[in-house]
């Protein structure tokens, strides 16, 4: 088994900030009903600290294609108390922020969510059980085929539950397979969808980049300890030296303490606590 040594946030988002083309490969097999997209311009490419900390979300990619729709990708591990709260509130927001005061309603683009679920989301009947693809659009509860368009859209897709389902074979499957599997290397080599294919020799690479770079890490800080440590046993040689000095010094009970702080390199107070000091401390 290959053991990718990367803290998850980092390296998906590394991953696909790096390589934006596996991005829209992404965003494509996600979403098969839709038109696809060529491009994207990632909106976030920065790596944030609440990036490599955060318990919950180990991805959190927002992109904007060229006719203006913004996708925003998240890999969520857990479920926590407020989580479809919080995306539907980003998601509206996406939506709400893209016109400018004298823009027309009509330039609205569509803001899209591409959500993958590390846990079992929708369980509560047998149907539900047998179903980990969700899409919530604006649609009417009575009629559900009559709707308000697709300008908000939230896609929700539970990792685990597809993977025990097993999809048809397609690109969404080996998706799936990647999120769930990465780190198998047996698995891993019967993909042969060539997104995913490149999307785990990034993977490979960045594991050994980041590798390397804490390898290096671990050496400079060694290095940095033994030079202290050898640095600190010279001082307490020299500081041992000069006070064995001074001992003889006082011994000959000749000069003054400050003559013998002089002498010895030591402070007149060092040389008076080595003077008053019992003989079985010196």
């Amino acid at each position: 088994m290959h053991h990718l040594f990367l803290n998850r946030s980092y390296v998906f988002k590394r991953l696909f900030v790096e390589a934006p083309e596996l991005l829209v490969a992404l965003i494509n097999d996600l979403r098969p009903d839709l038109p696809d997209i060529t491009a994207v311009e990632i909106l976030n490419p920065n790596i944030e600290p609440e990036d490599l900390t955060g318990k919950y979300i180990i991805l959190d990619v927002l992109a904007q294609d060229a006719e203006g729709h913004c996708y925003n990708v998240e890999i969520q591990v857990r479920r926590y108390g407020a989580w479809h709260q919080r995306g539907l509130f980003y998601l509206a927001r996406t939506l709400g922020g893209q016109l400018l005061t004298s823009e027309d309603y009509s330039e609205l683009r569509a803001a899209i969510g591409l959500h993958l679920l590390d846990f079992d989301l929708f369980t509560a009947t047998k149907a539900e059980c047998q179903q980990a693809i969700w899409r919530f659009e604006m649609r009417d509860a009575i009629q559900p085929q009559v709707s308000l368009g697709n300008s908000l859209q939230l896609n929700l897709i539970e990792l685990k539950k597809a993977d025990r389902l097993e999809l048809p074979p397609g690109p969404l499957r080996t998706w799936i397979t990647f999120f769930k599997h990465w780190h198998e290397d047996l698995t891993m080599a019967t993909i042969a969808h060539e997104p995913v294919v490149q999307a785990m020799n990034r993977l490979r690479a960045l594991s050994a980049d980041e590798k390397a770079r804490r390898l290096a890490f671990v050496r400079e800080r060694a290095l940095h300890d033994e030079t202290s440590f050898l640095n600190e046993a010279k001082r307490e040689g020299r500081e041992a030296g000069r006070k064995e000095v001074a001992r003889n010094l006082l011994a000959m009970n000749l000069l003054t303490d400050e003559q013998i702080a002089t002498a010895a390199g030591l402070t007149e107070a060092a040389v008076k606590a080595l003077r008053d000091a019992p003989l079985s401390e010196q």
